[in-house]
């Protein structure tokens, strides 16, 4: 289906590149239509990728295919049509879904976050009861780092590993995924795979997309010795090596011990899903999920927990957690991600 998609892709490229004097009004016509059901069909590939969706043999599947034969016949209007429809039951399962999902009924209820270690546990809120997966460290005697697969900045093709090798070769008793990035399983990250563009510095003191973004208004946290700094806009830290770690993502969940975020028109965010972050209060770190929730919904939950500060994390394919093991994931293979170790 992807090579499909890239076949597409060529096309409306080469139309898109036809001399200027000799474009006609129906040619604009036939650029846009390819332009918006090409654009159409990679965001619900996207979508379908991330639901586990692809690859089997239900209607699904089979209605995609369709979709590319009638993209590959020039049938925008019924490719539109297919898509639209398709999006609207892939929305419809996935509100079945969240409706369907249950917190076990064993699961002990607590508003408070652990003192140390792990804890999986329900957490009640005016939008009703969500389970959070959490884990508690003492910076005065944790270091939270960053490990990256690539050693500097990386546009394309970057490497990745899954969170137990960074676990692993790092020695660190917990972690969680890092920041957004581009996987190498979307069409629309083509030319970029694997890259991610927002600050962070890693372990070895190496600072990440330094220079595009110097005005970059994306949230960020900072770790060092016993402190956490959570900042709205990245733009607002200079490139401090002194300090554990820093990275930057999106939204800035919970500030100054208030949610911080009630919604957005980005996807990503408004559909109920895994949510995962790190956050702090005092010399106290966080990392965790609260399940099957919005991310407005994921601010109240952390609110509600006490946490002073809270920043979203990437989500989706990419979820994992680890404390002595997967407590979610493994996910798939990511550029960076956020670890405990020992000082």
């Amino acid at each position: 289906m992807e090579k499909e998609l890239e076949v597409t892709k060529a096309d409306f490229t080469a139309i898109k590149e036809t001399d200027q004097v000799k474009r006609n009004d129906a040619l604009q016509e036939e650029i846009s239509n390819i332009q918006k059901t090409y654009s159409g069909a990679l965001s619900t590939y996207e979508k379908l990728l991330d639901a586990g969706k692809l690859g089997k043999a239900d209607k699904v599947s089979e209605d995609f295919a369709k979709v590319l034969k009638l993209l590959s016949d020039k049938n925008y209007a019924t490719a539109s049509s297919v898509l639209s429809e398709l999006n609207k039951g892939l929305e419809t399962t996935q509100a079945k879904v969240a409706t369907e999902f249950k917190v076990p009924m064993n699961l002990p209820e607590s508003s408070q976050p652990p003192t140390s270690g792990y804890s999986r546990q329900k957490v009640n809120t005016d939008s009703g009861g969500f389970m959070v997966d959490i884990i508690s460290a003492d910076l005065n005697s944790t270091r939270v780092i960053v490990d990256t697969a690539s050693e500097s900045d990386c546009g394309n093709d970057c490497p990745v590993l899954s969170l137990g090798e960074y676990v692993s070769r790092n020695g660190a008793f917990a972690g969680i995924n890092g920041s957004f990035f581009c996987p190498s399983t979307y069409p629309s990250c083509a030319g970029k795979t694997n890259s991610f563009d927002t600050l962070l510095m890693n372990k070895d003191k190496k600072y990440f997309n330094s220079d595009n973004n110097v005005y970059s208004v994306v949230p960020a946290a900072i770790f060092g010795s016993g402190w956490a700094r959570f900042i709205g806009r990245s733009l607002e830290w200079g490139r401090d090596t002194g300090v554990d770690a820093v990275i930057a993502n999106y939204p800035l969940l919970v500030s100054g011990g208030q949610s911080n975020f009630s919604g957005s028109d980005d996807g990503k965010l408004t559909g109920r899903g895994s949510r995962t972050f790190i956050g702090a209060k005092d010399s106290t770190v966080y990392i965790g999920i609260v399940h099957n929730a919005t991310s407005a919904e994921g601010a109240k939950v952390l609110q509600t927990m006490g946490l002073h500060n809270a920043l979203g994390l990437d989500q989706g394919g990419s979820t994992a957690l680890w404390y002595g093991g997967y407590k979610a994931g493994p996910g798939r293979q990511i550029p960076n991600a956020i670890l405990f170790v020992r000082r």
